[in-house]
């Protein structure tokens, strides 16, 4: 399953959100030629990735917030910039910019927590901005569960769209990280599971307090759980341009 958009495009412009995505594709850039060889890839990533071993023996603790913004591949990319502009836009609505940007890396570095504790002594280079976005995504099944998200579902020949509320999909998301990181081994699975789930953990901690500033469960009674803003109907077989409402 992949997520397309929501149906709630936020009311004003996600500045933090783009420069998040900005900064992302910016360095995947400057770190793109180094793909040719493997060899100066690893050495960048040494330099710059978070590498639980030399974390836990007190070196190269600049890595903890670094590797969020690396990436093993241009699809590692997309897919997480994806995910970014889809949760990021409303959260940062509610949050305001200075503010959401501090929760993403903090959900970041409580990410890089997650999967130091889950393996400490791994010498292998983690990136990605996975764990940060997970945040998001906690942050966003908090202050928005009934909120619509269109899925693309594809299984072998049958490709179909359809929208889903977002404590399903996120749901899922989450128990799926879990259950991958209990049963794939961290050391040669090649995905930080933990991270991503520890991420997602400290999303939900790090908005309760937005949550409950807005009135906890008052709020969804409120809001029936979606952005508090006129949102938008799609067809569950195709996705119109949506333009933002001025």
């Amino acid at each position: 399953m992949f997520p397309i958009r929501d149906h709630n495009p936020s009311r004003n412009p996600a500045y933090a959100t783009w420069a998040l995505i900005a900064a992302n594709v910016a360095v995947f850039l400057y770190s793109w030629p180094l793909f040719a060889d493997e060899r100066a890839l690893m050495a960048f990533w040494g330099d710059w990735a978070l590498v639980p071993g030399l974390v836990t023996r007190g070196q190269a603790w600049h890595g903890v917030v670094t590797s969020m913004f690396l990436h093993g591949g241009l699809l590692h990319l997309v897919g997480n910039m994806l995910f970014l502009w889809i949760f990021g836009d409303n959260l940062e609505d509610e949050m305001g910019h200075a503010r959401f940007l501090g929760f993403y890396l903090a959900c970041g570095v409580a990410a890089a927590g997650a999967h130091l504790i889950a393996d400490p002594f791994s010498l292998v280079p983690t990136v990605g901005a996975s764990g940060a976005i997970a945040g998001v995504m906690g942050g966003y099944l908090l202050m928005f569960p009934r909120a619509r998200v269109d899925v693309l579902v594809i299984f072998i020949i049958f490709f179909r769209i359809l929208p889903v509320p977002a404590w399903a999909m996120l749901g899922l998301w989450f128990v799926l990280q879990v259950f991958n990181g209990t049963s794939v081994d961290a050391a040669t699975g090649g995905v930080a599971y933990w991270a991503h789930a520890g991420g997602f953990v400290a999303g939900l901690v790090l908005a309760l307090p937005l949550w409950l500033a807005r009135g906890g469960p008052g709020f969804w009674s409120r809001t029936h759980g979606l952005p508090p803003h006129p949102g938008l109907t799609y067809s569950p077989t195709r996705i119109p341009t949506v333009r933002r409402r001025r």
